[in-house]
């Protein structure tokens, strides 16, 4: 889905894709983020990076047998919102510091790359783990 909607004189763009809870799904999040930000003429190095790595959290600590995630981008003017949705609402992202366990170190990137990003609960059992990059200064 790639609908663009007008608000109010801004223009939103929407993309949106499921995809299997897998590495391999994982990996072509990345890809088809790249591609979808390319064809809006957005930057996409360091999105590619986020969104790498919040879909190999998805498929690595959100999955469950048979269900997928969703990746989702949003775009205005000013920011980009990266969106990944899985079906453990239980799991919550942990932010761990150099040095700590290996577990979620990844989280340091997206949080050194993301202007924001944060955790959304629901509706249950899912939860959103989200990203937003100014495109603005």
């Amino acid at each position: 889905m790639n609908p663009e909607i007008t608000q109010a004189g801004t223009t939103v763009r929407h993309f949106s894709v499921q995809l299997s809870a897998t590495r391999r799904g994982a990996r072509l999040a990345r890809l088809l983020a790249t591609e979808q930000l390319r064809s809006w003429g957005l930057p996409f190095e360091t999105v590619a990076q986020v969104v790498a790595e919040l879909a190999s959290n998805a498929a690595l600590h959100g999955r469950v047998a048979g269900r997928d995630f969703r990746l989702a981008l949003a775009a205005t003017e000013r920011t980009l919102r990266i969106e990944v949705t899985d079906i453990r609402g239980d799991r919550l992202p942990v932010n761990r510091q150099p040095g700590e366990d290996e577990s979620g170190r990844g989280l340091i990137l997206v949080d050194a790359l993301a202007d924001r990003w944060g955790v959304s609960p629901g509706p249950a059992p899912r939860k959103t783990v989200w990203a937003e990059i100014d495109l603005l200064p």
